[in-house]
C-alpha cells in the first residue's frame, strides 16, 4: 500500500513537471507611455492590441517609430472592455477598469523607473508576462554592452536638469541616475533639494553649475515657461540637450540618453 501511494505521488509530480507553460498572451494592451516602451521592445507585433493614448506622441514616446504601426487608445476604459485583452500592462496599482469584473484580465502594474537597476527588473517582468523571457535577457545584454562601451568623460562637473518654469529634477530620479552614469554631480543633491523643486534664475546663477541639462523641445520659446530658459543670464552655462521622451520613462532609451549626454560633454569646448 505504501509503495502504491509513493508511486501515485511520483506520477502526479511528473505530470505537474511536464505541464506546459501558460500560452503567451495574444491581445496585449498597454495603458501608459512607459509601458509602451517595454511592450514594443519585447512583444511580437501581432500580440499588441493597443498602446496608450500618447503612444504616437514623439514628445513622450521614445519608440514612436514602432508605435505608429499600432492602434492607440482614445477612450481607454471603453476600448479595453471592447478589446477584451488577456494582458493589461502599466495597469495602476490597485486600479480597475470600469465595468470589468474583478480578475477579468491578467494585469502587470509598473511603477515609474527611477534607476537603471529598476529598468532591468521591469524588462524581466514584462518579458515574462508577454512570453519572451529570452528576448528580455538579450535586450539586457545589449544594453549592458552598450553602456560598458561608452567613452570616458573628458570632464565632469555639477549639472542642473532645468525645466520650464524653473523646475529642477532632484536625486532619486532616472535623470539623477543618468547623471551619475556619465560622471556628473546633480546640483539638486548638492543643494539638498527634493526630487522636484523650483529654482529661480538668481538662485541658479548663484549656484554656478557647470552644465544645464534641458529638454531639447524647450529650445523653442512657446510660452513664458520656456522663455525663462532663454534668459541672457543663463547664456554662459553650457547646455546638454536631451529629448524628453528619453528621460520621462525607463526603458531601452536609457542607453540613448546616456550616449547622447556623454557625447555632448566630450564635444563641448573646455572653459
Amino acid at each position: 500500500m505504501r509503495h502504491g501511494k509513493i508511486l501515485t505521488a511520483l506520477c502526479a509530480l511528473a505530470l505537474t513537471a511536464a505541464a506546459p507553460a501558460p500560452a503567451p498572451p495574444r491581445h496585449i494592451v498597454s495603458l501608459n507611455t512607459c509601458a509602451d516602451q517595454y511592450v514594443l521592445a519585447l512583444a511580437d507585433p501581432g500580440q499588441i492590441a493597443a498602446l496608450s493614448p500618447y503612444g504616437h506622441d514623439p514628445e513622450l514616446s521614445a519608440a514612436v517609430g514602432k508605435a505608429r504601426a499600432h492602434r492607440t487608445l482614445r477612450r481607454p476604459a471603453e476600448e479595453v472592455l471592447a478589446i477584451r485583452p488577456d494582458l493589461l500592462i502599466g495597469f495602476p496599482m490597485g486600479g480597475s477598469v470600469a465595468g470589468a469584473p474583478p480578475g477579468q484580465w491578467r494585469t502587470l502594474g509598473l511603477a515609474s523607473a527611477d534607476s537603471y537597476a529598476m529598468i532591468l527588473m521591469q524588462i524581466r517582468q514584462v518579458a515574462a508576462a508577454v512570453g519572451h523571457v529570452e528576448r528580455g535577457e538579450a535586450l539586457i545584454r545589449a544594453m549592458d554592452r552598450d553602456l560598458a562601451a561608452l567613452p570616458r568623460a573628458r570632464r565632469g562637473g555639477v549639472a542642473a536638469y532645468y525645466q520650464r518654469r524653473g523646475y529642477m529634477t532632484g536625486t532619486g530620479t532616472l535623470v539623477d541616475d543618468l547623471m551619475k552614469r556619465v560622471g556628473l554631480v546633480n546640483l539638486a543633491g548638492k543643494l539638498g533639494k527634493p526630487s522636484l523643486s523650483q529654482l529661480s534664475l538668481e538662485e541658479m546663477i548663484a549656484a554656478r553649475p557647470d552644465w544645464l541639462i534641458v529638454e531639447s523641445g524647450s529650445e523653442k520659446v512657446v510660452d513664458q515657461g520656456t522663455e525663462m530658459l532663454h534668459h541672457p543670464i543663463l547664456r554662459a552655462i553650457p547646455r546638454i540637450r536631451v529629448p524628453q521622451a528619453w528621460t520621462v520613462c525607463g526603458g531601452p532609451a536609457y542607453v540613448e540618453a546616456a550616449r547622447s549626454i556623454m557625447a555632448q560633454i566630450n564635444a563641448a569646448p573646455r572653459r
